[in-house]
């Protein structure tokens, strides 16, 4: 196997990135050299997608030092990272669905002879490695629309478009996550070829079996650091896992035994739609469920489902009866509440008083005759304010002027004050600091204490661990395992959600 010079072809160093009060990145490195594949590992939130953004230039960091060849290089734009010979294909697919096949291929780099476009010299350049990919592609023409290809043939075409570039580095960024196993094998001879002819491939995947196929060598991030680069052939799966999750095994976590009288408050069976594949599953009263695997697997598309947002069929009890539910109003008036993961566009009026976020989603359980009492709605916010301990000028002033943790107990507030029994939480600390946090995990368990039931999608397996009584792992939209009470560590977490579907690629 090559593994090209011993030298880096890539050097990246103290590169860090602030989101608010998140730190994505804090001072990370990579070395990756010509002729490898370079896996990027680690547990969800490490900072994998942000560091290889910050190559593509799509991320701008807040620091880095970049050398590519021995040269130190500033990338600021895609447009930049294209022209020092970096392509990146990402998860997120972003083919035009009006435009042909053809045309998606070349885009950016389309041939010309004389100063114009060159239809023949563009196939020319496409047509033969569309040929290499037939088998995984299957019956794709040229002329035909993009758009009416399926996700794992838009894929394709987006990893033909990064390969007809020609790299100098490839970054595969979860690329392989919505291919069959079949198709994944192409991919894995053609990244195979780009190596041997002297092509570094940053490859990002959420199957730790390929990685161990396909990778000569790995960088483990771990929340923001690099805190090791390994060679494949000399380490095992069990060795990386604990490598990614580190010596954190002793998360404040309160383990609670419910009482075994506790009630079935919610019940889910084969719930489909956008991102879910059959989701079914119970829980009670008092209870915090945890929806754990690598993000992205339909875990922000159950908690959106349930709550009316996006539709999906199936079927829903709640405290045992049979709803439907349509619609985000529908959700409510059957105890149903959810603190969105964006609450900047999704959760709060930023310009609007603290008062009105508070009240708005309760309304009509305290108006009189249909009529507001300006009063009640004054005592209910202040009821609130206290009790979730807010710290605010004063109701009157825009929620735009509080602190993200701030901002964030106001989206709680809101929903409290509907009386909830199921509270779906979808990354619910999100941009807010480690204080803010911990008073949000203690809202949590205030709800459960008073009988409800949450359900929480969290991008940080430790905040799973922390306040989840089980938790439920998702691998392409379905429910894979569970775990539960005191086995919920984050290393069974991340080893669960890195070995679902090792060989399980769906046909």
């Amino acid at each position: 196997m090559t593994t090209g010079e011993k030298t880096p072809v890539l050097e990246m160093r103290g590169v860090s990135k602030r989101y608010g009060g998140v730190r994505a990145l804090d001072g990370a490195r990579l070395a990756a050299r010509a002729g490898e594949v370079h896996g990027l590992l680690g547990p969800n939130g490490s900072g994998k997608s942000t560091l290889n953004k910050v190559l593509a230039g799509s991320v701008r960091p807040d620091t880095a030092e970049i050398s590519l060849g021995g040269e130190s290089v500033r990338i600021g734009s895609p447009r930049a990272a294209a022209a020092l010979g970096v392509a990146a294909v990402y998860q997120q697919l972003s083919v035009l669905p009006d435009l042909s096949v053809l045309d998606n291929l070349v885009l950016g780099a389309e041939p010309t002879r004389a100063g114009l476009l060159s239809r023949k010299a563009a196939e020319a350049l496409a047509l033969p490695l569309l040929e290499r990919l037939s088998g995984a592609l299957g019956e794709v023409r040229p002329e035909q629309l993009a758009g009416r290809l399926t996700p794992s043939q838009q894929q394709l075409i987006e990893i033909a478009k990064a390969v007809l570039r020609r790299p100098r580095i490839l970054i595969l960024d979860e690329a392989t996550a919505s291919l069959h196993r079949d198709q994944v094998q192409v991919v894995f001879d053609l990244v195979r070829e780009l190596r041997d002819a002297g092509c570094c491939i940053l490859f990002v995947s959420h199957r730790l079996d390929e990685v161990m196929a396909l990778c000569d060598r790995a960088t483990i991030l771990r929340s923001g650091q690099t805190v090791a680069t390994v060679d494949i052939a000399e380490t095992t799966p069990e060795e990386l896992v604990r490598t990614m999750v580190g010596d954190v095994q002793a998360a404040e976590r309160g383990h609670r035994e419910l009482p075994e009288d506790a009630p079935t408050l919610l019940e889910v069976e084969h719930l489909t739609g956008s991102g879910l594949d059959g989701v079914s599953l119970t829980a009670r009263a008092g209870e915090v469920i945890g929806l754990g695997g690598l993000q992205g697997q339909g875990q922000s598309e159950l908690l959106q489902a349930l709550f009316g947002a996006v539709r999906a069929s199936g079927t829903v009890r709640v405290a045992g009866r049979q709803v439907r539910i349509g619609s985000p109003r529908q959700a409510r008036r059957h105890g149903i509440a959810l603190v969105p993961g964006d609450r900047g566009t999704q959760g709060l009026m930023a310009a609007r008083p603290i008062q009105e976020n508070l009240s708005i989603a309760s309304l009509g359980l305290r108006s009189v005759a249909g009529a507001l009492v300006p009063a009640r709605e004054r005592a209910a916010a202040r009821r609130m304010v206290d009790a979730l301990q807010m710290r605010i000028g004063g109701l009157d002033d825009p929620v735009s002027s509080l602190s993200g943790g701030n901002a964030q107990k106001v989206v709680f507030g809101k929903w409290l004050l509907t009386q909830p029994r199921v509270v779906l939480l979808d990354d619910p600390t999100k941009g807010v600091d480690i204080g803010a946090k911990g008073e949000i995990y203690r809202i949590i368990r205030r709800l459960v204490a008073d009988g409800a039931t949450v359900i929480i999608n969290s991008s940080e397996d430790r905040e799973l661990v922390t306040v989840c009584d089980r938790v439920l792992v998702l691998f392409e939209g379905r429910v894979r395992s569970e775990i539960v009470g005191e086995q919920i560590t984050e290393e069974r977490l991340v080893a669960q959600a890195l070995r679902i579907g090792e060989g399980e690629q769906a046909a």
